[in-house]
């Protein structure tokens, strides 16, 4: 192989047998014809098919953005088995990058619109990786098949196929709950500066509330990904409570938005009317926008504690573990996305007003600072509408995992391709 070529060894990983023919074969891919077969293969078949890919570590990894699992956790052995019937798949002392690719059609079954590209500030339409600059595969990078010969797990294989179902869903559950965790921290800053510019305890209160679910939140999904036992003693039946009434906080707030933009008259409407309707919304930093973050944390919350709940049930099935976390993740997101869609139509339906100024009687002159406070307002409008998750298109799901020397594993937030 010349040079300029990087090798990168592909594994085609399974949930369960699958009769599936080896479309892939033993011959070099590029990334086009990946992609192409990897879609084939989803569609061909009901069990769950992903691929994993192996390469060198980017020198710019920042991997405090991952959640980290010691070398004898489950994740950290399901992969080094996948790896170790295989020959030497990269040359970089031992750190490797594994990129595990979900397919459209079975990302649309975890979680639906769950995982959505993160908008970028500082390109127009472009998207935050979990991985900075150096993630990206080579221009001349050749993708080399690993047969199931080589690299097949316990479980029988249909033609490249490894049947890996453990890793699957462990790799997939990590990915989305860091999803979610990140989602929670950008909210949480926002929720941080915004309370610095108002005095509210309550605010503070309810803030607080949240964050203290985050120690019990991630010592449960470690040890529910040890594949141990939830006690009392993890705090969770009370994290679970506080986040539930954040939701329904949130859901009482939403809701009685949705009213009063009912109750405008148009797509335009004078400033004054707005600010009657919703009080301190033309103010940067009021009790408003606090209320808007606040209802954001709590969805991000309680979709750490969705996923940590199938992940659970999921390892309590005696069938395949997959399935089983499908099912859960399924029933128990309904609720959570159906009120983030209330919140995106609230803050699209805002964005979208065109505002007024005042037409009374007594308003003959309109001065500069009322015309300053139109404007700032307008602007704060529009920046609510870009932070609403429109939903996607089904895209693959991509899941970066970094194997350090000492065998343990960094799971990077999953992203939308």
């Amino acid at each position: 192989m010349s040079n300029n070529v990087v090798p990168i060894p592909v594994w085609t990983v399974a949930t369960a047998d699958a009769d599936v023919p080896a479309v892939i074969g033993d011959k070099t891919l590029t990334s086009e014809r990946l992609s192409s077969l990897r879609n084939a293969l989803a569609a061909m078949s009901d069990t769950p098919i992903t691929t994993l890919e192996a390469r060198d570590v980017p020198e710019s990894v920042d991997r405090s953005k991952g959640i980290h699992f010691h070398g004898v956790s489950p994740l950290a052995q399901q992969l080094s088995q996948l790896v170790s019937k295989t020959p030497k798949v990269v040359t970089d002392g031992g750190e490797t990058l594994y990129r595990m690719v979900v397919p459209a059609k079975v990302a649309a079954q975890v979680g639906g619109g769950m995982i959505k590209p993160m908008a970028s500030s500082s390109v127009t339409d472009g998207v935050h990786s979990a991985l900075t600059n150096g993630s990206k595969i080579a221009a001349h990078a050749s993708f080399v098949p690993v047969s199931a010969g080589k690299a097949a797990t316990a479980g029988a294989a249909a033609g490249a196929l490894t049947v890996a179902a453990p890793l699957v869903l462990m790799a997939v559950a990590v990915g989305v709950s860091a999803y979610a965790d990140q989602q929670r921290q950008k909210t949480l800053e926002r929720i941080t500066e915004l309370l610095g510019k108002l005095v509210a305890e309550n605010f503070e209160t309810e803030q607080h509330s949240l964050e203290a679910c985050r120690g019990a939140i991630a010592k449960a999904t470690s040890v529910i990904l040890d594949e141990g036992r939830l006690g009392v003693t993890l705090g969770l039946d009370s994290t679970v409570f506080a986040i539930e009434t954040a939701v329904s906080r949130a859901k009482s707030r939403i809701a009685k938005w949705e009213k009063e933009l009912d109750g405008l008259d148009g797509d335009k409407v004078e400033l004054n009317h707005l600010a009657k309707a919703l009080p301190g919304i033309e103010k940067a930093g009021s009790e408003f926008y606090v209320h808007v973050e606040l209802a954001q944390l709590a969805i991000a919350m309680k979709r750490r504690v969705i996923v940590l709940q199938a992940v659970e049930h999921a390892q309590l099935s005696e069938g395949n573990p997959f399935e089983r976390f499908v099912a859960i993740l399924r029933a128990e997101q309904r609720d959570i996305e159906a009120l983030e869609r209330q919140l995106d139509a609230v803050l699209l339906r805002l964005s979208a007003l065109r505002l007024d100024r005042s037409h009374g009687i007594r308003d003959v002159k309109f001065s500069s600072r009322e015309v300053d406070k139109l404007l700032d307002t307008t602007r704060r409008l529009r920046d609510l509408g870009q932070t609403a998750q429109i939903a996607a298109t089904q895209s693959d799901v991509t899941i970066d995992m970094v194997q350090e020397k000492d065998g343990s594993v960094i799971v990077f937030p999953a992203i939308a391709s």
